[in-house]
């Protein structure tokens, strides 16, 4: 369950310049990899060959691919915020996105979420999200961006 519910845009207004929360973390196995490789064709060595991996990759091991990291972004998000009272939620775009560290296997994942702005335009709820996706243990992030959602609130 999350941990902020959100029923209209004067309430999500309240949390501007805030941070929302943080999710639990979350971890990355190979199974996961592979399956992403496999659904987006992306099968390069460094995400799927353990053993050459282990030999020539400067991590000594496999590591997610970066658009794996950021996928799992919904999921984290559910668990900080619920936004009620909407009649649909769009992805609208990612600004600022750097993928500042790789994330290994088997490493564990989180989110932290401020909302950075949110304005009304003409009924669209327009909110833009500073994201950070960081790695247990880890000093740097895995990923940084802000996200952009639009919400169509019930009047």
């Amino acid at each position: 369950m999350a941990a902020v519910i959100i029923n209209s845009f004067d309430e999500y207004k309240t949390y501007e310049g805030k941070e929302l929360g943080v999710s639990e973390y979350l971890q990355i196995t190979q199974e996961q990899i592979n399956k992403f490789a496999d659904a987006t064709l992306d099968h390069q060595w460094i995400h799927l060959d353990q053993e050459k991996a282990e030999k020539e990759s400067p991590y000594k091991t496999t590591i997610a691919h970066g658009y794996l990291t950021l996928s799992i972004l919904p999921y984290l998000w559910g668990q900080i915020v619920e936004v009620r009272n909407n009649k649909m939620m769009v992805n609208y775009g990612i600004e600022n996105l750097k993928f500042i560290s790789p994330v290994l296997v088997d490493s564990k994942l989180r989110l932290k979420a401020s909302l950075k702005s949110i304005v009304d335009l003409r009924g669209t709820s327009k909110a833009v999200l500073d994201i950070t996706i960081e790695i247990e243990g880890q000093r740097k992030a895995a990923v940084k961006a802000d996200i952009i959602f639009l919400y169509h609130f019930i009047k």
